[in-house]
């Protein structure tokens, strides 16, 4: 008779971006060896973590009402006999801090996105009833040191972050308030991870941070040094990053997407708007001009690249022009896909406290004409790759029986027939057809 104990269930549910993505994963690392195992549904979870994001229109008031729902689940349990701990944690964890745990008592812990390296530290003390509940002031250098040094991946591909923060305070955002100053992760730290990846069979990482191609290592070559080592790893085939500001594009990063093969043909390069009054406004620190001659020299260095953008549409005191300038700016750099949504107040930054915001109606009708446009790029772009044979990484079964799915060199998806037994390899596929969001393929002879 096994006297193990039983695994403790741990539920994350995951906010916003890709670090965050990141950031849960790491949190079920770190909470591994204290016997929690991933639960796919909150109900009767020993610990449910919230990990929030503060970005995105009314991110508070759903994290709230979620709360609402964990507090009967709680009270369910504690019924039965059973205890469950409720976590918040992330930027909105940040932001609100005790805040958090006077509107919704059912809250145990409050954890910032720099100390849930201390998740089972705190865990221990609620256990306790005693003891810290608040952990949101924590250097990033103490989360990463206090890491697992071996992660666990889930497929061939995996993120990997490598800078946090954000030191441009564009009027519009909060990550400088959530995340904090940026930091860059050593690049020895970041090679053994990498390299722990590699050998788990992971062929493709993606390097994250709020502003990545800020990252400024120990030994002084900035993202393009980092990505450089990185290539050396055996196993790793590709390499991405996202995401970048303008002002951190240097001459050394364009140049190692020529120059290097890993480092993959496509960029994600927000500039947000395309009139220099507004990007003034929104303190981006950049031109129109600016941007659109820095496309000019990636795409000398990489000429397939595929660029992708953000875009905010609405800014307080957007005009008719404005608008305009920023549809041009589309026009001439040509995106293979972008992001776009409505300007929204987040509380507590420059812009919302600017005159001239914009009616709902105005804004709505402005992204859907941009939105046509973007589209109608990004179905162009993947319409230039019919006939084409393209390297296609394959990590996941299709839709259908005999079919499988994986991503181009530039992000697109693709599916094509093909066994399983492709999943986890590169393999060249002949694209017959495209659509805005997929391309269809066959195998190569070689392959079939």
């Amino acid at each position: 008779m096994s006297t193990e104990a039983p695994q403790k269930r741990l539920y994350i549910k995951t906010y916003g971006c890709q670090m965050n993505v990141y950031d849960s994963e790491r949190m079920a690392d770190v909470l591994r060896p204290l016997g929690f195992g991933l639960t796919d549904a909150p109900e009767g979870a020993d610990l449910v973590v919230l990990n929030t994001c503060h970005i995105r229109e009314k991110a508070t008031e759903k994290v709230y009402s979620e709360l609402g729902k964990i507090k009967r689940m709680k009270a369910a349990k504690a019924e039965d006999g059973g205890a469950m701990l409720v976590a918040v944690a992330g930027c909105v964890a940040q932001a609100e801090g005790a805040e958090i745990q006077r509107r919704q008592p059912a809250v145990d812990l409050v954890v910032g996105p720099q100390s849930y390296h201390r998740l089972p530290e705190l865990i221990a003390r609620a256990h306790r009833a005693a003891g810290e509940t608040l952990a949101a002031d924590f250097a990033p250098d103490e989360k990463f040191d206090a890491l697992p040094k071996v992660r666990a991946p889930s497929g061939v591909t995996a993120f990997l972050t490598v800078q946090e923060g954000c030191d441009k305070f564009c009027s519009f955002c909060v990550v400088p308030y959530t995340r904090g100053a940026e930091y860059s992760r050593p690049a020895a730290a970041i090679e053994a991870e990498a390299r722990g990846l590699a050998e788990q069979g992971v062929r493709e990482i993606t390097l994250l941070g709020q502003n990545v191609n800020a990252y400024d290592d120990d030994e002084g070559g900035g993202l393009a040094g980092l990505v450089r080592r990185l290539a050396k790893i055996p196993g790793l085939d590709r390499i991405r990053y996202t995401t970048s500001h303008p002002r951190d594009m240097d001459e050394a990063l364009i140049a190692a997407h020529g120059e290097i093969e890993q480092l993959a043909p496509y960029l994600h390069l927000p500039v947000q708007a395309g009139s220099d009054r507004l990007l003034k406004a929104m303190n981006r620190g950049h031109t129109v001009e600016h941007y659109l001659r820095l496309v000019e020299r990636i795409r000398a260095a990489r000429p397939d690249i595929a660029l992708s953008g953000d875009f905010i549409v609405g800014f307080p005191g957007e005009r008719d022009a404005d608008f305009e300038a920023t549809l041009d700016l589309v026009r001439e750099a040509r995106y293979a896909s972008a992001f776009s949504f409505k300007y929204s107040r987040r509380p507590g930054t420059p812009a919302s406290a600017m005159t001239g915001q914009l009616a709902e109606e105005v804004k709505a009708e402005r992204l859907a004409r941009l939105q046509a446009l973007l589209e109608a790029q990004q179905q162009a772009f993947n319409e230039a790759q019919v006939g084409r044979t393209v390297p296609v990484l394959f990590d996941k079964p299709g839709r259908r029986a005999g079919q499988i799915g994986g991503r181009s060199p530039y992000l697109q998806a693709v599916h094509c027939d093909g066994a399983d037994n492709l999943i986890g390899q590169i393999a060249p596929v002949r694209i017959v057809a495209a659509a805005r969001n997929s391309l269809t393929g066959e195998l190569a002879l070689a392959h079939a």
